[in-house]
């Protein structure tokens, strides 16, 4: 019955990966989301709040809600953009550290991730999610 259901299969596939990222990232004392908020931050230094919402495909009131957490943690930093509405991001110097450890993660993690699908399988159904994400309304 569910051999074709990409609603079902791809849920089952979320909730397994969920508990592996958010078990990873708990090491650096991050939720997944958390982590990938503070890495896309600090490879990005100065982005916008907006563009964070964007490139992580995040409702802006959810980005809102990590980046507080993230201040609060003394990871971030908020400043005004030029146009006084704008919100930029930046990693204090604690969040740019941290920012190492989580891309360590994130790597082993695709590593891992790579070796237990296989090389060509992982790599297709990357494409094909982004794929997928860029086209479904």
């Amino acid at each position: 019955m569910f051999e074709r259901c990409l609603y079902f299969n791809s849920n089952a596939m979320v909730r397994q990966l969920n508990q592996v990222w958010d078990s990873a990232y708990q090491e650096a004392g991050l939720s997944a989301p958390h982590a990938y908020l503070l890495r896309l931050i600090c490879h990005h230094p100065d982005i916008s709040q907006k563009q964070v919402a964007s490139e992580l495909s995040l409702e802006k009131s959810t980005v809102t809600r990590f980046v507080a957490v993230l201040v609060d943690k003394g990871l971030l930093k908020r400043k005004q953009g030029t146009d006084g509405r704008e919100i930029i991001l930046q990693a204090t110097t604690r969040g740019k550290k941290l920012g190492v450890q989580l891309d360590d993660i994130g790597n082993n993690l695709y590593k891992r991730m790579r070796n237990q699908l296989g090389a060509d399988q992982f790599d297709d159904l990357v494409k094909a999610l982004r794929y997928g994400t860029s086209t479904i309304e």
